[in-house]
């Protein structure tokens, strides 16, 4: 491009010439960095703004204040009932039977239903818990919850296991 300028005399210049292939002079359409810049994020930013919204928290459905409340219900009744034996979604009797997602659909329990079903009634050396439990031997021997009490039950165990168990405390305040 120098060769050019000194060719035709020109010692300032605004746009540079550059000589093609058929050795003819033209001028070089000069492209500012930042024009190309802005180019690349505008197409860039429709597929980046898809993915975020997707991904982010802001994305899932709203929560009312019925829901929050039964969210509540189902984490007390869950420090009462559970949380001996399943303290931050573990197991200590029976480790490879957490609350984790995993675990849960490992072992076939990873829909609410199923949870309720093995609250209510029990599994293996899990206690059930429901007024009606049967046989007597495979049941708790404390207090017996009522079929919505182990439904709130089977809704937060299913939300905080989706959630990978986040601290209930930190939920509450």
């Amino acid at each position: 491009m120098k060769m050019a300028f000194l060719i035709s005399g020109c010692t300032r210049h605004t746009q540079p010439l550059s000589i093609n292939k058929d050795n003819v002079m033209r001028e070089e359409k000069h492209v500012p960095r930042r024009a190309i810049e802005v180019k690349f994020f505008k197409r860039l930013a429709p597929p980046l703004v898809a993915a975020f919204l997707v991904l982010s928290p802001i994305s899932t459905t709203p929560v009312s204040g019925a829901q929050i409340v039964d969210i509540q219900r189902g984490g007390t009744l869950f420090r009462q009932a559970c949380i001996g034996c399943h303290d931050a979604g573990g197991n200590i009797i029976q480790p490879a039977s957490t609350l984790f997602t995993k675990d849960l659909q490992r072992n076939g329990v990873d829909t609410e239903e199923a949870i309720y079903r093995v609250t209510y009634y029990g599994k293996g050396r899990m206690p059930g818990f429901g007024k009606e439990c049967m046989p007597r031997g495979q049941c708790t021997f404390g207090a017996r919850l009522g079929d919505e009490e182990i439904k709130l039950l089977a809704e937060f165990v299913k939300l905080q296991a989706d959630q990978g168990w986040p601290s209930i405390e930190t939920r509450e305040k």
